[in-house]
């Protein structure tokens, strides 16, 4: 399978586009070194956050937008979390990737899981941040909060801990960042509001991932409790649990420094670890 990839008009040098899979695919990569792939949360990427420019100085990173999310376009046939495990495969297979590292946060933790459930094909490790996905009570147990219940200004306050950061100035925002924030928010819905913020068949399948597992939780994350986390921890076999301590539902933007920290100790905890920081990573075809 091969793809091509071609600069976005006037966007950044490190933001592109590919076709694949039936998909107009916006795609952010910068650095070189050992692959990171990360999966964005439900209200889309954030090209310009802190821990992309520190993990990009030492690794590749790659970070799509997901279907639908973004400027990446939404195929009729794609409606599911499922799906879009399927098309990372795709994804992954195109890129070439070997001995990479997945991360995702929040939703897109839940969709790193059913990726690494069905293949672990050039999986060296995975990385869970506040995950969502799984059900471990009975139905008439909340163990997700429902974001689907609060309008989109209202969920910062849910996301974050640090009290700054819980009302953002949408009136500051331009046109396009607005259009970008609703439709994030709508393609969210799609893919996870029916059941609510999670899969009643992944708990069971949890197992399946027999990479090395990191898992970091922020303390004070109101969306998914470190219980919760626990519990998650638990049903892969023999993961990591760390809690960051001053975060809520994000810590990789509310403490992104040990966000980073953890990052690098695990990905040189695994094997061929060395030898990924001195080979340069399987690059993509270019087109200008």
């Amino acid at each position: 399978m091969s793809a091509v990839i071609e600069a976005v008009g006037t966007a950044p040098e490190s933001l592109r586009r590919m076709q694949l899979s039936g998909v107009d695919l916006e795609v952010w990569s910068e650095g070189s070194g050992r692959d990171l792939l990360i999966l964005h949360p439900g209200d889309g990427p954030a090209h310009d956050a802190p821990y992309l420019d520190a993990l990009s100085k030492r690794y590749r990173v790659t970070l799509p937008s997901h279907p639908g999310f973004g400027g990446s376009s939404l195929p009729e046939f794609m409606n599911s979390v499922d799906d879009l495990a399927y098309f990372y495969l795709d994804f992954i297979e195109a890129q070439g990737l070997r001995d990479y590292v997945l991360i995702g946060f929040s939703f897109g933790a839940w969709i790193a899981c059913e990726i690494a459930i069905r293949s672990k094909a050039g999986l060296a490790g995975l990385v869970l941040v506040d995950a969502l996905g799984a059900k471990f009570e009975g139905p008439r147990k909340r163990e997700i909060l429902d974001l689907f219940s609060y309008p989109q200004y209202e969920q910062a306050r849910l996301i974050y801990h640090e009290a700054e950061r819980q009302e953002p100035d949408y009136r500051a925002w331009d046109d396009d960042a607005l259009t970008r924030l609703a439709r994030n928010h709508a393609s969210f819905a799609l893919f996870a509001w029916s059941p609510t913020l999670h899969s009643p068949k992944l708990r069971h399948r949890l197992h399946r991932i027999t990479v090395p597992t990191h898992i970091l939780w922020g303390a004070q994350d109101r969306v998914v409790t470190p219980d919760y986390g626990r519990r998650f921890a638990a049903a892969i076999p023999d993961s990591t649990f760390k809690l960051i301590e001053g975060a809520g539902h994000y810590p990789h933007v509310e403490r992104a420094a040990e966000f980073v920290r953890e990052v690098e100790a695990f990905t040189a905890s695994l094997p061929g670890a060395a030898q990924a920081a001195v080979q340069p990573a399987v690059q993509p075809v270019l087109a200008r």
